[in-house]
């Protein structure tokens, strides 16, 4: 056997296993833990005869690991090692070495949350944080401390790249071992930043051709995502033309387990290799001959957004980790060389490490498991919980199937959706489709919706992917491994619901059911057409999805979209898959999704209060009729809630009203300064748009149109805010008019803060100090005019306007207003609202 870097740490790591229950690992690439760890551990006292469950990440990692462990004891797989991944599985009864994919675990939790017969449970490449691994890890936990008193189970993280602190804290403390591995020397080579807007094809398709001039060696091309691939790859094709000797494979996580075997093999002799990957080639798969990296430095990164309630793909810039992850596929047999397009300086602005997936996920599925499980995000142990919206969106969402009960406990169908190995709409969909006599088709169209689009390219209609599937028609080359794998999926679906209740519905195989079907996976997702024959829906949800091109499916007024997103730089939802849908199905087999709505709102173009009884689906409306006898609090309740969309302008303010406003305003900000309460009550346009039913509501029992508005007697309705005797104390200590020495009343202007008193210099001739209100707490803001009332000065020390202004200012004003009085002590001459004060 090889000697590999973690051969060094592998006693150590056997003492702290057998001290502790938990341990974290850090190795990096090339060091061997996936392929040396569980074979070192295997024999251990502590084990016990018991077995090891190791959780991979990707299913092609899962079944490579399989095979390399097996290899290293001279086995095949399904012997001492097996795995188990999704549609395939090697294990036999003197398996003891488990190595499965991460929602596998999940299920075997929930069937057995002590996991019996488990010593050890390994989360290999734990630094990728995907949800499914930190749900596995949440669960094992909490499985362990209620079952595993008397032999507890051993859990080990390992990874590339961890936040190992972080992990120790969760694992109470555990200890942190630390492989330094054997990486050869990589040369990195840096680039120039992508300008906004540029295609990074040509550029990629430019240092490839570089690299394989300049470097001996396969090559190993870290893409963004598929479209990317596909682009590179014909680019490379036609720029390679008749070099025989290099063979181009792309590898990402929706190619079939043969054509990633392909991509990851060793090339023939003679032959070099351009590997077009995601990251999926980042950590967990050695591709054999690399020795050169080319890395765009993205990812296609998916992000689900509570308030819409759907999952957009964002393109942005991977991790440092990542980056030094990528890298490390150059040097991992021999030294190497990395391309990376973009700057030494861009590398440094990089985010140490990539989010977890948790918190910018769907979580749908984790909010089903924990109900299954019977506990609250709050109750388990988390890396990083559960964000609190989009946790909230999943259990909505989760009601609304019928999973879940109003209280967050689980139902029946909500217990049978979890036990299927299926995202909660797809099980939902599995389950109806079932009960109605459509489990056929309810498989297949599960599986379509469950892997890529086996038709890219082709068109939106869903009803052309059911036929390929059905064998009808035959699949073009590309398509082929897609539908097999679908027709695989489907399969094994209708393997999960045999026994399971059936009713026959009248004509099982009619083309409407497909519409039926989907909108029972996304209720949310019944969208109706804008216009006859226009590209632009309007979904259940409220939101807006559009056909980027011209489809087929824009001749239907009514779809039911399975695939809709949108990307940077796109405004709107595109729509990508979808099937045409029936309404009056809503009368029947949807019932469930109707609900009736009786609803008064205005009629913005004719001005009016309009009441109807409404059957909704979601926001779109099927059906309306009108309304008589209507009830007296739910119209003034209409009106209120117009105010409160339309905001307060809708209402007869004066500007005397609102001097009134601003001045209650600002004695209870003085309060509130000094003391911190206030007697003053909060008159905010804010604060009075929330209070509408308490002080609004009670006088509109004669609104009946818009224009109704303005015969309110607003000024009345307002001060009745003001509790006895505080408008008494408002005019003491917010007065409207303020005397100054030439005995003229000023208006205040209480607008700003603080209040403005505009008033012409020579009336204040003998003030020696600048004037206050609010009981000598607010100074006010003099504006000081000249004769012709425009502002010479502005000041709040009047003082040192009259000590260190004033003669300036005089004489610019003697010059400009000669017949006026210009005293030489302002303080001693007499305050004037006249051209000369009297004699």
């Amino acid at each position: 056997m090889n000697s590999l870097p973690i051969d060094e740490v592998l006693p150590a790591l056997r003492t702290a296993l057998a001290t502790r229950h938990e341990a974290v690992l850090e190795a990096p690439p090339g060091a061997g833990k996936t392929t040396r760890v569980p074979l070192a551990l295997l024999d251990q006292d502590w084990l016990a005869g018991q077995t090891i469950l190791m959780l991979e990440p990707r299913r092609l990692a899962a079944r490579a690991a399989a095979e390399r462990l097996a290899s290293e004891l001279g086995e095949k797989v399904g012997e001492t090692v097996g795995y188990r991944i999704r549609l395939d599985s090697k294990v036999g009864p003197r398996t003891r070495i488990e190595v499965v994919t991460e929602g596998i675990l999940t299920r075997r939790l929930q069937d057995d949350p002590a996991l019996e017969g488990v010593g050890l449970l390994i989360f290999d490449e734990f630094h990728e944080r995907s949800l499914d691994a930190d749900l596995a890890l949440a669960l094992s936990l909490s499985g362990r401390e209620l079952f595993r008193d008397e032999q507890p189970l051993k859990i080990l993280l390992m990874s590339a790249t961890l936040e190992g602190e972080r992990l120790s804290t969760l694992l109470g403390d555990a200890p942190i071992l630390r492989s330094e591995g054997r990486m050869y020397p990589v040369t990195q080579r840096w680039g120039r930043p992508f300008q906004p807007g540029e295609f990074i094809e040509p550029r990629v398709v430019q240092t490839v051709l570089e690299a394989l001039n300049d470097e001996s060696g396969s090559l190993l091309v870290f893409l963004p995502g598929q479209a990317e691939i596909r682009r590179v790859h014909q680019q490379l094709a036609e720029a390679l033309g008749e070099r025989s000797e290099i063979l181009l494979c792309p590898l990402h996580g929706e190619l079939d387990l043969a054509a990633q075997r392909a991509a990851i093999d060793p090339a023939p002799s003679g032959k070099r290799k351009v590997v077009l990957a995601t990251n999926i080639a980042e950590t967990s798969l050695t591709i054999n001959g690399v020795r050169v990296v080319v890395d765009a430095g993205l990812a296609r990164v998916p992000r689900f957004d509570p308030g819409s309630g759907m999952t957009r793909l964002d393109t942005q810039r991977i991790s440092r980790a990542s980056a030094t992850q990528r890298a490390g596929r150059a040097g991992r047999l021999e030294p190497g060389v990395c391309y990376r397009l973009w700057s030494a300086d861009q590398q440094e602005q990089l985010a140490a490490y990539a989010s977890a997936e948790i918190l910018q996920a769907d979580l749908a599925g984790l909010a089903l498991q924990l109900a299954r499980w019977g506990v609250t995000p709050n109750q388990l142990v988390w890396l990083d919980a559960p964000p609190s919206a989009a946790y909230a969106q999943a259990q909505d969402l989760l009601v609304r199937l019928g999973a879940l009960n109003d209280d967050g406990s689980l139902t029946r169908h909500g217990q049978a959706m979890a036990e299927l190995p299926a995202h909660p709409r797809i099980a939902h969909l599995l389950l109806r489709g079932q009960s109605l006599g459509l489990a056929p088709m309810a498989c297949n169209v599960a599986a379509l919706l469950g892997e890529r689009d086996i038709l890219r390219g082709a068109g939106a209609d869903l009803h052309s992917r059911l036929v390929l599937l059905g064998g009808e028609e035959r699949a073009a080359r590309g398509a082929q491994g897609g539908v097999q794998r679908a027709r695989q999926l489907a399969r094994q679906y209708r393997g999960y619901l045999r026994g399971q209740p059936e009713a026959a519905v009248a004509d099982p195989e009619h083309p409407r059911w497909l519409g039926a079907l989907l909108a029972l996976a996304y209720p949310d997702r019944v969208a109706q057409q804008r216009r006859p024959g226009g590209a632009e829906y309007r979904l259940a949800n409220g939101r807006a999805a559009l056909f980027s091109e011209t489809d087929s499916l824009m001749k239907q007024p009514w779809l039911v979209i399975a695939d809709l997103g949108s990307r940077q730089g796109q405004r709107e939802e595109r729509i990508y898959l979808a099937a045409d849908f029936d309404p009056v199905l809503f009368d029947s087999v949807l019932a469930e999704q109707v609900r009736q709505v009786d609803q008064l709102d205005w009629d913005e173009r004719e001005g009016v209060l309009r009441a109807e009884r409404q059957r909704k689906v979601g926001e779109l409306v099927l059906s309306r009729e009108p309304l008589s006898g209507l009830d007296e609090s739910a119209r003034t309740q209409a009106l209120v809630n117009l105010v409160r969309r339309k905001g307060l302008e809708l209402l007869p303010w004066t500007p005397e009203l609102r001097q009134w406003q601003a001045r209650v305003a600002l004695l209870r900000q003085l309060d509130l300064e000094a003391t911190g309460t206030s007697q003053w009550p909060d008159v905010s346009d804010g604060a009075l748009l929330k209070g509408l039913e308490q002080w609004l509501q009670p006088y509109l029992g004669k609104v009946s149109r818009l224009s109704h508005f303005a015969n309110l007697e607003l000024a009345g309705i307002i001060h009745n805010l003001l509790p006895w005797p505080l408008p008494q104390r408002l005019d003491e200590l917010a007065p409207h008019h303020l005397t100054v020495p030439s005995g003229s009343s000023i208006r205040l202007d209480y607008s700003e803060h603080p209040p403005i008193l505009a008033v012409r210099l020579q009336e204040l001739f003998g003030l020696a100090q600048t004037p206050r209100i609010a009981g000598g707490r607010q100074v006010v803001k003099l504006h000081l005019l000249s004769p012709a009332r425009r502002p010479v000065q502005v000041t709040q020390d009047l003082a040192n306007f009259w000590r260190s202004t004033y003669a300036e200012v005089k004489k610019d004003l003697k010059g400009r207003y000669p017949k006026h009085y210009w005293p030489d002590d302002p303080l001693i001459a007499e305050a004037t609202a006249r051209v000369k004060p009297r004699k």
